[in-house]
């Protein structure tokens, strides 16, 4: 499980842009950055930081230190080599998170929007131009991280369920709080439990195929629906979990949001995400150091 990731390579790109779990996670995610203010001036990590998606967005943004930690040495490769943040929809989730584009300079995609369906706000005055500060990426183990910060946020995308053991998920947890500066904030997107054998994602890009019940929690099989499918296992940790080693390892609050989706558009229409909503892949835990 823990080096998966080299093996699925330029896999785990496609499913991140095209997946529309994946959609719904960043519009999430995205809401939560601008619920909080935006990055703006803020020093920022990145973990499970894969390709360096997110973490290519807080530079964007304006954070004024934007940090990339995967355990993949093949994602930090790609991470890397992708340098600046393309495709569609990347104008938008700039916008999304208070970053300013350069004065006349379009945005990406015919009408700024993108895998993550958000619209384009740009917040910046003026539309002067903004420097995105140099992106670090290390190739380190979460439940093992070198002293980086302080940091003031953390992001965290599908990190805790691949932690094999309580062990290594409270490490975890202790590594991102030693961190994190007092007040700062933690936000994770993690998977919701029990949805196997009842729900069927693969309309949304991932499908589960096997639960296995062992150890500190059952271990599930999955495929992202990429071309072709890419293989990959996580642990099903209960919310409580999560909540159990955050507390633990410090944090004075935790918190829980709903998964959010883009709005309705094309073949993604207003019935295909009330059914996600209905039973998303994940949820957003918020804690404060």
């Amino acid at each position: 499980m823990r080096f998966q990731y080299d093996t699925i390579g330029e896999r785990f790109v496609e499913s991140k842009t095209t997946a529309a779990f994946s959609a719904a996670d960043t519009h999430t995610l995205l809401g939560a950055l601008d619920a909080l203010g935006g990055v703006r001036g803020l020093d920022t990590l990145d973990l499970a930081c894969g390709y360096g998606y997110n973490t290519r967005l807080l530079a964007r943004g304006g954070a004024r230190r934007a940090v990339g930690v995967d355990i993949s040495e093949e994602m930090i490769r790609l991470a890397r080599a992708h340098g600046v943040i393309g495709g569609g929809g990347v104008g938008a989730l700039e916008g999304a998170v208070g970053a300013v584009r350069p004065a006349g300079a379009a945005a990406a995609g015919p009408d700024a929007g993108g895998a993550d369906g958000t619209a384009g706000r740009d917040r910046g005055a003026g539309g002067g131009a903004a420097v995105a500060p140099a992106v670090e990426y290390v190739v380190a183990d979460a439940a093992k991280l070198p002293q980086m910060g302080p940091f003031d946020l953390a992001t965290a995308v599908y990190l805790f369920n691949h932690a094999a053991d309580r062990s290594a998920l409270h490490a975890m947890f202790r590594s991102i709080r030693a961190n994190l500066r007092e007040g700062g904030r933690l936000l994770a997107i993690v998977p919701n439990a029990g949805a196997y054998p009842h729900v069927d994602w693969s309309p949304y890009g991932v499908r589960i195929v096997d639960r296995v019940v062992e150890g500190d929690a059952p271990l599930l099989k999955a495929q992202f629906l990429t071309q072709p499918p890419a293989d990959f296992e996580f642990r099903e940790w209960a919310h409580a979990d999560f909540a159990e080693a955050a507390v633990e390892a410090g944090f004075s609050t935790v918190g829980w949001q709903p998964n959010r989706t883009p709005p309705a558009e094309g073949a993604r229409d207003e019935a295909y995400w009330t059914a996600y909503r209905a039973w998303p892949i994940s949820s957003l835990m918020t804690c404060t150091a």
